[in-house]
């Protein structure tokens, strides 16, 4: 082996490590709040970073996502307490993605009758399978986060309040689950409304908007809906 040949090796090898230690810090840290791997949350995808960087040179673009990750700004959470090598570990981590994961395709719909007679349908399922009204594990986690967190402002049970939007209007008026998140992630400070990324995660905010959405057809019931627990 070479020189140059060796030196490469031990540089790729380099490279990689401080891509599986920037991968562990990532999921330690709160940028999973805002960020996935293959898929928009608040923030683009990690994928969607690599590839947007994919022709430039690697380390000046690790020095540029270093210094975001420490100085945040645009929304994002600064992260001073990080060392620089942390920084520089996850910013590798990311342009190691070079690609997204593929699509899954054909994802399952599951229709609901409506009390009006027509019918709803959802790329998620509320209920248990065969087991209506037991509902799924998903919206009984949303019924406890909304219950513990969401109900001092949008009252309980998603029922509305004085203090702040009725989430079921917002829903029924056509709110998706990419701007719950968003909203919901980065919050509306101006009108009180709290960012709760670092706090929730995607799955917990995904779970609060099906539990709110089945409220607003009206398919979860009011109080606490019966579940695989009982």
């Amino acid at each position: 082996m070479t020189k140059i040949a060796g030196a490469i090796l031990i540089s790729a090898f380099a490279l990689s490590a401080s891509a599986d230690d920037g991968e562990k810090l990532v999921k330690a840290s709160d940028c999973s709040s805002c960020h996935a791997v293959d898929h928009e949350v608040v923030g683009p995808s990690f994928s969607a970073m690599a590839k947007r960087y994919a022709a430039q040179d690697t380390a000046v673009i690790i020095e540029k996502l270093a210094a975001k990750i420490r100085d945040g700004g645009g929304g994002m959470t600064p992260h001073p307490d990080l060392t620089d090598a942390q920084r520089k570990d996850m910013a590798t981590w990311i342009l190691s993605l070079t690609a997204s994961a593929p699509a899954q395709a054909g994802a399952k719909q599951y229709e609901y009758k409506l009390n009006d007679g027509t019918t709803a349908t959802l790329d998620f399922p509320l209920y248990l399978e065969d087991k209506a009204p037991k509902v799924t594990k998903s919206i009984f986690h949303g019924y406890q986060l909304f219950n513990s967190y969401c109900y001092r402002c949008h009252g309980t049970d998603a029922a509305g309040s004085q203090l702040a939007p009725d989430l079921r209007h917002s829903l029924t008026a056509g709110m998706k689950q990419a701007g719950f998140l968003s909203v919901a992630m980065t919050g509306k400070k101006e009108q009180g409304m709290p960012a709760w990324a670092g706090f929730l995660t995607e799955d917990d905010v995904v779970d609060i908007y099906r539990y709110v959405k089945g409220r607003s057809l009206d398919l979860v019931p009011s109080g606490r809906p019966p579940s695989g627990q009982d």
